[in-house]
């Protein structure tokens, strides 16, 4: 399926990305704090920003606690700027994403 990533706004393949990894769904930090509604929220993304995400936060459970919204993904710094300069990348070829040193 082909839209608008809802990160950087690209017309590309999209993927869907869990806000609160589904690997965690089961973990009872996460059940007491959310309902089975918002442990299914996520976001329509390209694979650059979703791969984007998972490079600059490895541990699903640092995904889950700190980053869990749009706006806490926006403003963690590296993929802020990956989005950032993402964004004026208009074509079809997807771009690798490497790990800042």
């Amino acid at each position: 399926m082909t839209g608008d990533c809802e990160l950087c706004g690209r017309s590309r393949p999209m993927t869907f990305h869990h806000l609160i990894p589904r690997t965690l769904h089961r973990n009872k930090w996460f059940k007491k704090r959310y309902t089975r509604e918002e442990l299914h929220q996520g976001l329509e993304l390209c694979r650059d920003c979703h791969s984007a995400i998972h490079r600059f936060v490895p541990r699903e459970k640092d995904l889950g606690r700190a980053y869990f919204t749009k706006e806490l993904l926006l403003g963690h710094e590296e993929i802020g700027k990956f989005v950032t300069w993402v964004a004026t990348r208009a074509g079809q070829q997807r771009v690798k994403v490497r790990r800042g040193a």
